[in-house]
């Protein structure tokens, strides 16, 4: 079986529209274990939020290009592209082609020997390769939707900048001239020669003492996180035909994890449309239930054990506290509820702050829960007393209200009886009878949830199918599909006929070129969902479908080809255009396990 082509090498002219915006596909991510930025094809830094993933933003131009804060290292003339991430790392390298020379760019957020800073460095090394090129440099602080007034205070140490609660200085070496540097922000140029190096850097903290580190020592940060990044990916133990694509995958899954608390925030920003100009605008800077999950179990896969490990145990412990919620913050708590933020969005699009699923019933959380248990436990895990009697619980929760119409894994306003959520309270009951089984869990209720297990398979066969399209519906009385249903086999539900005909209506009414739209009806709303394209190959490939799978799976990645390797949640099936926000979590986890898929490596349910 041939490596599938990995989209890690990324080439153009960048053009901002009419309005500023670049493509969502012309943005690169770096992480640092705690914090997210993206990095758009033109050089300019137009997201990051300090220090944490759910902070405000201290750049932001992504939603307001007009006003909003940005970090730019630009060729001065026409320029060309280059771009790729380092070879197994997140640390990023871009060459500018002019018509005088070459320069490359090599970012990262910097971590040290010890593994995470104690404070955010963002380093950008500019290095001549050919000719002279000069570059400008410009940095021009958020005021978080005009909340905040960024000002510099001078010091006998430098000259250090505040933008609300967050507080840093501007590093920069000799080759670096400084044109302006005011509360306004920051304009220099550098010219860039042969075998030339110049740093450039921020460090950033919240309401903190600063260290100041030596540039020198920055520098030589650039190329340690990169042999950080490097370990890390050699250690996991993957070592199939689509390695170099798993890795990729596990790498940018690596960014949204937070290593101060083990959670996993579903994507980096909120409010990137789903589609232009539309009203599904979300705040994805949450720890999904599902999602950490999801990650969880592909972590495992892969022999990434302390990730897992560490956000298992975030997991359960946010489960103990607060008991089956959608999502929770990254520091555990409670989410907030969708307001709105004073910014004119990506292209129009209205942004918002919180996520109003916080309050939802969703049935699925139980299957999510127990699917990740199954998964530790199978890879040679124990758990602990407190955890074991959590999960019991949550499995006596889950027996007592599976009749009740929620509102599915797509969060939708409209409750209903989904079928997705029907099956994920039958997945939970039944990763839960086998992790009794196992001696994992306590059996006192084990025989109930035989029990409730049973009703709800001939609830589902009774009411969610149907004879006239050979399929399961989206939800009983309706005439409508779910793409999700997919799910379903990877979760080991018994009617795989039943699931093999459904998937078949699904290719064929939520199809779109390579990608799939996430129901009935959902084309009049947004873009494809990609996340339900990979979910569709890793299921044609657990029934054995290994040939199909592969053909669709590479179509897909084809389709995905024009980025850098970070991914949306959505797609425009027409113009290839990313739409939704990024890194999108889900994405990546769904095309990893669907290479496992295709190599043989699902789970045996």
């Amino acid at each position: 079986m041939p490596d599938t082509p990995v989209p890690n090498c990324q080439s153009g002219e960048p053009q901002r529209d009419s309005g500023g915006w670049l493509p969502l596909e012309h943005y690169a991510a770096l992480g640092d274990g705690r914090s997210v930025a993206l990095i758009g094809l033109d050089g300019s830094i137009d997201w990051w939020c300090v220090p944490h993933m759910d902070s405000p933003p201290l750049f932001d131009r992504l939603l307001d290009p007009a006003s909003g804060g940005f970090f730019a290292v630009t060729p001065r003339e026409p320029f060309q592209v280059e771009r790729r991430y380092r070879p197994d790392s997140n640390v990023l390298e871009t060459l500018y082609i002019t018509a005088s020379g070459r320069v490359r760019l090599t970012e990262s957020l910097n971590s040290g020997p010890a593994g995470r800073l104690p404070w955010a460095e963002l380093a950008r090394r500019i290095e001549g390769v050919e000719g002279e090129v000069e570059l400008d440099i410009a940095i021009d602080f958020g005021t978080q939707a005009d909340t905040v007034s960024p000002y510099l205070t001078p010091n006998d140490n430098g000259c250090v900048f505040h933008a609300g609660h967050i507080l840093g200085m501007f590093l920069h070496d000799a080759h670096v001239q400084v044109e302006r540097k005011d509360d306004m922000g920051v304009r220099a140029r550098v010219l860039a020669k042969p075998g030339q190096r110049s740093v450039v850097a921020l460090i950033a903290g919240h309401d903190e003492p600063l260290v100041v580190p030596p540039l020198g020592l920055v520098d030589e940060r650039i190329d340690g996180s990169d042999r950080e990044w490097r370990q890390w990916s050699q250690g996991l133990t993957y070592d199939g035909p689509f390695k170099a694509l798993v890795v990729r995958n596990a790498l940018a899954l690596k960014l949204l994890l937070s290593s101060p608390s083990g959670s996993i925030m579903a994507a980096a920003t909120t409010s990137l449309p789903e589609r232009i100009g539309g009203a599904k605008n979300y705040d994805y800077r949450f720890a999904w239930v599902r999602d950490a999950g999801y990650t969880i179990e592909a972590f495992l896969g892969i022999g990434a054990q302390p990730e897992a490990k560490a956000a298992f145990t975030w997991l359960l412990r946010r489960l103990g506290e607060h008991g089956a919620q959608v999502f929770y913050t990254l520091q555990g708590d409670l989410g907030t509820v969708t307001r709105p933020l004073a910014l004119p969005g990506y292209k129009h699009s209205a942004p918002v702050v919180g996520n109003d699923a916080r309050d939802q019933l969703q049935h699925g959380v139980f299957g999510d829960i127990f699917e990740t248990a199954r998964c530790f436990i199978d890879s040679g895990n124990i758990l602990d007393n407190i955890s074991a009697a959590t999960l019991a619980h949550l499995a006596d929760e889950c027996a007592d209200c599976w009749r009740l119409p929620d509102s599915g894994i797509w969060e939708l306003p409209e409750q209903q009886h989904y079928t997705t959520s029907k099956i994920s309270s039958w997945q939970a009951l039944s990763r839960a009878i086998e992790l009794a089984d196992g001696g994992h869990l306590p059996t006192t209720c084990r025989e109930r949830w035989v029990r409730e297990r049973e009703r709800i398979h001939a609830w589902i066969e009774t009411h969610a199918w149907s004879e006239k399209r050979q399929a399961y519906l989206f939800y009983p009385g309706s005439d409508r599909l779910d793409a999700s249903i997919a799910l379903a086999v990877r979760f080991g539900y018994p009617s795989k006929a039943r699931l093999q005909s459904t998937l078949e209506d699904v290719h064929q009414h939520l199809g779109r070129g390579a990608f799939h739209y996430r129901y009935s009806g959902a084309v009049e709303e947004e873009g494809c969902f990609l996340a339900c394209t990979f979910w569709l190959v890793e299921a044609w490939a657990l029934l054995g479908q290994r040939e199909r799978a592969q053909s669709v799976f590479e179509q897909a990645l084809a389709g995905l080809s024009h980025g850098v390797g970070i991914y949306s949640e959505m797609v425009d099936p027409d113009s290839g255009e990313f739409l939704g926000n990024l890194p999108q979590g889900l994405t990546h986890l769904a095309a990893l396990r669907a290479a496992l898929a295709i190599d043989g490596q699902g789970p045996e349910r």
